[in-house]
């Protein structure tokens, strides 16, 4: 079948949308992130009004005024009225999210259309995929944990791959190589991806723990807006059960991939490139989880290891695939 062009030309104008109100929604995360002198403005008004509500509730003299006027009823409102205030910058930046995740996956959507199969048949195409995924787990994620304070490097990173996969990566729309003409696609890459987005969120998560474990011990002025932010012990718990499901479908990912290799090649492992980078990965995710639930390394280390294999995944997915000779070798680049 021959390649739609009308709907390649389509999805390209979707990304590039996508892309822009993207870049809105960081800034506008930015905003709410780094804001600190909004911060310390709404925490003075609460403090303020607080004192406020205090001095007339004394001052009541009839019991149908107290009636009306219940103690702490001014309080909790403006309190409540603050923080909505304060994380506005955020409520914005997550419907620009979902705005931009609609545009995004209707650029995969229409991709996969233009040639008639699943959209993550090259680096471009697997980009596109992953990107979208990522910004979907965030959106699930935060229905569960208010972690609107990764929005800046959701948002952020998505971007930049993003403006990797139109540029450096792209690659024309185009029928399917016959070595990846398989069933085991369908069910291999969309795990590995999945995989991806979800150890990247562990990542970014490890970091803003690091962070906050300097800021809960040192405080310097460079980290205060990390006020905001729950304690480095709870984002490391957050972080290591991310990582725990991104390990587990990563090991999936590892599996299904022998299982292809012995479709293709009539054999479950040959120290390929990208088979052994594969399980280099997995080996580091292995280590960091059982740091984790020893308790041999302290929780700082334990997100470095984190980071390492973030880096391993990365690696992975860039050098190998454009440098490292192998059977493997389904980039779509010259």
């Amino acid at each position: 079948m021959d390649v739609n062009t009308d709907l390649a030309m389509w999805s390209n104008q979707l990304i590039i949308s996508a892309m822009i109100v993207y870049a809105v929604a960081m800034i506008f995360y930015a905003f709410d992130l780094f804001g600190a002198r909004e911060l310390k403005t709404s925490e003075t008004e609460v403090a303020t009004s607080a004192k406020a509500s205090t001095v007339r509730r004394t001052n009541r003299k009839t019991t149908s005024t107290a009636v009306l006027d219940r103690p702490g009823d001014d309080d909790s409102a403006t309190v409540k009225s603050s923080k909505k205030n304060r994380h506005r910058g955020a409520r914005i930046g997550t419907s620009l999210l979902v705005l931009a995740m609609l545009l995004h996956v209707g650029g995969v959507l229409t991709r996969a259309l233009s040639v008639s199969r699943v959209p993550w048949g090259n680096m471009m195409e697997y980009v596109l995929t992953a990107t979208a995924i990522t910004v979907i787990v965030f959106l699930v994620v935060l229905t569960k944990k208010d972690v609107r304070y990764l929005g800046t490097f959701v948002s952020g990173g998505v971007l930049l791959c993003l403006g990797l996969a139109i540029t450096v990566f792209y690659t024309p729309a185009a029928k399917l190589i016959p070595a990846l003409d398989s069933y085991w696609i369908a069910i291999h890459v969309p795990i590995a991806i999945l995989s991806t987005s979800l150890l990247y969120i562990s990542a970014i998560l490890a970091v803003f723990q690091i962070l906050k474990s300097v800021h809960e011990t040192k405080d310097p002025k460079w980290l205060r807006f990390l006020r905001r932010l729950p304690s480095s012990t709870d984002l490391e718990r957050i972080s290591y059960r991310i990582a725990a499901v991104g390990f587990i479908t990563w090991t999936f990912t590892l599996i299904a991939g022998a299982i292809w290799a012995e479709v293709a090649w009539s054999r479950y492992w040959g120290w390929d490139s990208k088979e052994i980078w594969t399980f280099v990965v997995w080996v580091i995710y292995a280590a960091y989880l059982h740091a984790r639930a020893t308790r041999g390394w302290g929780p700082t280390k334990v997100a470095v290891l984190n980071l390492i294999g973030i880096a391993s995944v990365i690696f992975n997915f860039t050098v190998v695939n454009m440098y490292f000779n192998g059977l493997h070798s389904y980039s779509g680049l010259d």
